[in-house]
């Protein structure tokens, strides 16, 4: 006879296969499993409430989506691509530096990389194409290799999704992705300009420096929500909670009554595809919530942890496991899922070695950025792929650069831990 957690897992298999999504398809085999055990099943209805209703902390998440999707609306993201140009445009491959200064001031306000690669996205391909400048392919590489700093560069959806499940501060793990993200941002840029020299790709328009104030003045109001962003978490004005509310808020009052720019017809549609986002990672939320209590009555966190421990990994030779096991996972899985189905497994293994959370924090989501361009699963890819109407095989040609550079910049974040504990520590992180 089959073990009830085994038929649980392989009924999750199968019906995320059929395409139930996955968080559906863990509340069913969770039900499933508590049948099968003799428990009440009402529990892991309990279970999922509890864990929704009782955490102020999952508020963020749709407050962050409406902003972002409020700033794909309106006129910001022209805006800020227009300062970026003026910025960087007049170097060697100079669009493609723009998609990656553009992607990393709109991460600093959307949390997001899907709603970075659909907003700056469909502006910066059409631009980098005009002309026969860049092919479409490169410009479809490039723009989803950069909307992975979304979610690196606070705010961050994915960073609030790890503090729930690691028991960390959301504010100190903000911080812990600024350099990361940085750091992500130039290592493309260089790569940029090594494919740049490589295939012969133009100079952009080279905007006049005395155009420079003006262009930066029409853009200081949305250049300014990361500051207003930043500023209220860390000055202990807001809480992050409550930043993604002043976030949704200011995102619409700058787009209504400065830029005006926006409908109310084109509110509603933001208020739609804001609720559909938010019901999706809801669904995947209730879903873990109730997966990682079957988890824990098969107490396979402190399992995985012995059965590491036999091995005698060193904590260099433990990070190298880790790091391969979350690229593997980042190609058929989505991060959502990853961070919160596996992360809740490994974390009683990760501080048994001594790792700090909020390293292991950072490690973890640029993980599963890489995977959202690293094929078979690669979402990023399709989405740019629909929006360039390339094939999709084209796209990945032309992205292995790009995800050579962000293995670079992994490598760096995962041995050097004080690379991305510098900020959190100066902020008054003990750990």
């Amino acid at each position: 006879m089959i073990d009830p957690f085994t038929l649980t897992l392989i009924l999750i298999a199968v019906l995320a296969i059929m395409g139930a999504s996955v968080g559906l398809s863990m509340i069913a085999g969770s039900f499933v499993y508590l049948i099968l055990k003799g428990f009440d099943p009402s529990i892991a209805s309990e279970t999922m409430l509890q864990g929704l209703f009782n955490n102020y902390t999952l508020l963020a998440i749709p407050l962050f989506i409406l902003a972002a999707d409020i700033m794909n609306i309106g006129s910001l993201a022209d805006r800020l691509l227009r300062f970026a140009q003026a910025l960087v445009g007049r170097y060697r491959g100079g669009l493609g530096h723009v998609n990656v200064v553009s992607s990393l001031i709109f991460s600093g306000m959307s949390g997001s990389a899907v709603a970075d690669a659909v907003g700056m996205g469909k502006i910066i391909i059409n631009m980098m194409t005009r002309d026969g400048k860049y092919t479409a392919s490169y410009a479809a590489a490039i723009t989803a290799a950069t909307a992975t700093v979304g979610p690196i560069i606070p705010p961050s959806i994915p960073m609030v999704l790890y503090a729930i499940v690691s028991d960390q501060s959301v504010g100190f793990l903000f911080a812990a992705g600024m350099l990361p993200g940085l750091l992500m941002a130039f290592s493309m840029a260089v790569m940029n300009y090594i494919m740049a020299r490589k295939h012969n790709f133009p100079v952009d328009e080279i905007v006049p420096l005395r155009e420079l104030p003006g262009i930066t003045w029409r853009a200081l109001p949305a250049l300014m929500l990361p500051v207003i962003l930043l500023g209220g978490i860390y000055g202990g004005i807001m809480t992050p909670t409550e930043a993604a509310a002043v976030a949704a808020f200011y995102a619409l009052i700058i787009s209504v009554t400065i830029y005006r720019s926006v409908s109310f017809q084109d509110f509603y549609k933001a208020l739609l595809g804001s609720a559909r986002s938010t019901a999706n990672v809801g669904i995947l939320v209730a879903g873990a919530i109730t997966f990682n209590y079957v988890i824990t009555r098969e107490n396979l966190p402190l399992t995985i942890a012995e059965m590491l421990s036999h091995y005698e990994l060193s904590r260099v030779g433990f990070l190298i496991v880790i790091n391969l096991l979350l690229l593997a996972l980042g190609m058929v899985l989505e991060g959502g899922a990853i961070l919160l189905i596996i992360v809740p497994i490994l974390i009683p293994s990760v501080q048994a070695m001594g790792i700090d959370l909020l390293h292991f924090g950072v490690i973890v989501v640029v993980n599963t950025m890489i995977g959202l361009i690293t094929p078979p699963y690669g979402l990023l890819l399709f989405i740019t792929a629909n929006i360039t109407n390339q094939p999709i095989g084209r796209i990945i040609r032309d992205i292995w650069p790009f995800i050579l550079a962000l293995m670079v910049a992994l490598i760096i974040i995962t041995f050097v831990p004080d690379f991305v504990l510098f900020l959190p520590r100066l902020l008054g992180y003990q750990g």
